[in-house]
């Protein structure tokens, strides 16, 4: 592995080498500051692999829904079970769906009982004002569940005075409207959208009915601003194959998600802190019989209650990160019993550059308690170097870790037996990159390797036996590198996008687990994403997405959406189709994506 670090590094600065000379003005998606951590630094200045999903790139994504979305990321792994984000799974660089952190403005939605709800607290595109996505080591700056990466929805500030309606139609009988408000008075703002998306379903029981409520508030704003954001969402569905088995087609679910969080920002010459408190709450409710619940029915409440304090000290040695995260669990459960657990985690991190600012260097470590796990610490460090304005070499390497969620330790049904015993999973992470940044051209690459001990999977002692086992996986390697390119052009006057993404990755888990494993076997070892948007009148702009997925179990798929947006003035049309090929396909378990299908939609802007 070490060989091959050093080919690609000599390879990147030979690819790069050409423009070190060339001075360019950066356009402002490199001016985004990356505010998810306690250390503030602009996109460009960053010694990690993030990418960013702007509000120019959410519009012309051909997407309605955030699950949709991301999937056009390479090196995220979307395993959806039917449209509309009404159920899916995400995954980073090949972790599992309990590996993957997902915040809104900063607050970690995490949850205790299992990380297959993640996507539940997922917010409508419209109050979206940009993603950041951080992939690699990142438990020292988040703490657990960042095992591979953390993806951080940063909400719209503000939205003037307006009222924007939206409706939409389409295949499987989709009907969904939604409204959105802002309003911007004298000492406050606030931004509501509500909205209801509804379908048949595409085949037998994978109906749904979700509803997405939103507010956000900034109060005192002239002086010393308080921000509160509200979100509930409610996922009601139709579960056929979902879960259990593929002839389990009567099974039903209802998901319930919410948060509220208050936070403000103090101010000094040389420090900022930044007060946090919040609760979460996640409600999930299953029956294996949607017409008799009295056959088997699990109900899971979990609270989360939750305090922060993040900040830093800018000082001549530096920028000096600092936070304590302290959390209450509280889980009551049919299947899981009443528990509770108590968090506390430190973090401390340290910025400083060398070699006249173009060296940055930034160790820092978390420390985190659990009252039923004891202490852990985990370290790392993030080194940069700025070839030139253009070009910047990174790497970084960290321990990560993830304690077992409450469905691991003591779940039990007729296939499936928790594991009391369970312990940490842990690994030891490394990366390297080279990013280029220009107005008209972006690119970035990265290899990465993870050494990996104890991680927890469900799995069976033989391919007869019916029942899996949590378990601690001995040692799994995974390896792999990826690339992201972006090129801006103008055609009579008209911005063009053309967005290239590739990830490939290696793992040793079938070596293991072959035939064996719940989750693990479909890790995608291809993943290639490409988006090419287009505007060649006034009025018209038009998107295609591609994307070919090839799975370790030699699995593999094309699929091809598209969309096209009229405006006029006020009034927006869009056309959005989804597999147009007709792809035949499963992400997950054994739900077979739906065929060709499009939407319709009308948005009016009211002024």
């Amino acid at each position: 592995m070490k060989s091959l670090y050093t080919v690609f590094a000599i390879t990147c600065l030979t690819i790069f080498g050409q423009a070190q000379n060339n001075t360019v003005k950066t356009d402002s998606l490199q001016e985004i500051v990356i505010n998810s951590s306690r250390i503030n630094l602009p996109f460009k200045e960053n010694s990690r692999t993030i990418d960013i999903i702007s509000s120019e790139d959410i519009k012309n994504s051909a997407s309605t829904n955030f699950a949709d979305l991301l999937q056009q990321v390479a090196g995220i792994d979307i395993r959806r079970r039917g449209t509309a984000g009404s159920q899916a799974d995400l995954y980073i660089r090949g972790g599992t769906f309990d590996q993957t952190l997902l915040l809104i403005d900063g607050i970690k939605m995490d949850d205790a009982q299992t990380g297959h709800h993640t996507m539940n607290a997922a917010l409508p595109l419209e109050v979206i004002e940009r993603i950041e996505i951080i992939k690699g080591p990142a438990a020292r700056v988040f703490g657990q569940n960042a095992f591979n990466g953390a993806i951080n929805i940063v909400t719209k500030k503000e939205l003037n005075n307006s009222v924007s309606v939206k409706t939409e139609t389409g295949s499987f009988g989709q009907l969904n409207a939604g409204v959105t408000v802002g309003a911007d008075l004298d000492n406050s703002s606030h931004i509501v959208h509500v909205d209801k998306i509804t379908s048949a379903g595409y085949r037998h029981n994978t109906d749904y009915d979700n509803s997405n409520y939103f507010v956000k508030s900034v109060f005192n704003k002239n002086r010393k601003a308080i921000e509160m954001i509200a979100t509930f969402q409610e996922r009601k569905f139709g579960a056929n194959g979902f879960y259990a088995r593929e002839s389990a087609t009567e099974q039903y679910e209802e998901t319930q998600n919410s948060l509220i969080g208050f936070s403000t920002v103090f101010n000094t010459k040389n420090i900022t802190l930044k007060p946090r408190v919040y609760w979460k709450r996640n409600q999930d409710e299953y029956v294996f019989l949607r017409n008799d619940p009295t056959v088997y029915r699990n109900l899971h409440i979990t609270n989360k209650i939750g305090a922060e304090l993040n900040g830093n000290y800018t000082s001549k040695a530096g920028i000096t990160g600092f936070g304590v995260d302290i959390s209450q669990i509280y889980i009551t459960s049919n299947n899981l019993g009443n528990r509770n657990r108590f968090m506390t985690t430190l973090f401390l991190e340290h910025a400083f550059k060398l070699a006249n600012q173009k060296l940055d260097i930034t160790p820092g470590i978390a420390v985190t308690y659990f009252s039923d796990f004891d202490f852990y610490a985990f370290p790392g460090v993030d080194v940069g170097y700025k070839i030139s304005n253009q070009i910047k070499a990174y790497g970084n390497i960290g321990y990560t870790y993830r304690i077992p969620t409450y469905t691991d330790l003591y779940y039990n049904d007729s296939s499936t037996t928790g594991n009391p015993d369970l312990e940490v999973e842990e690994a030891f992470s490394q990366e390297i990159g080279v990013k280029y940044f220009s107005p008209k051209f972006t690119g970035s690459i990265a290899i990465f390797n993870r050494d990996a001990k104890n991680l927890i999977d469900f799995v069976r002692t033989n391919a007869t036996e019916t029942t899996f086992t949590a378990t601690n996986i001995a040692e799994v390697n995974t390896k792999g590198f990826e690339t992201q390119f972006d090129y801006h052009f103008k055609l009579n006057t008209y911005k063009q996008t053309l967005a290239l993404g590739y990830n490939f990755l290696e793992d040793d888990i079938l070596n293991q687990n072959k035939e064996l494993s719940r989750y693990s076997l479909n890790t995608l070892k291809h993943h290639f994403t490409t988006r090419l948007s287009t505007q060649f009148f006034k009025n018209v702009s038009q998107n295609i997405i591609y994307k070919h997925a090839e799975r370790t179990t030699g699995d593999s798929y094309n699929v091809w959406d598209a969309s096209i947006v009229l405006k006029l003035k006020q009034l927006d049309f869009t056309l959005t189709a989804n597999n147009i090929f007709n792809a035949d396909y499963i992400e997950a378990g054994f739900v077979p994506m739906p065929p060709s299908n499009v939407l319709f939609g009308l948005n009016y802007k009211f002024k």
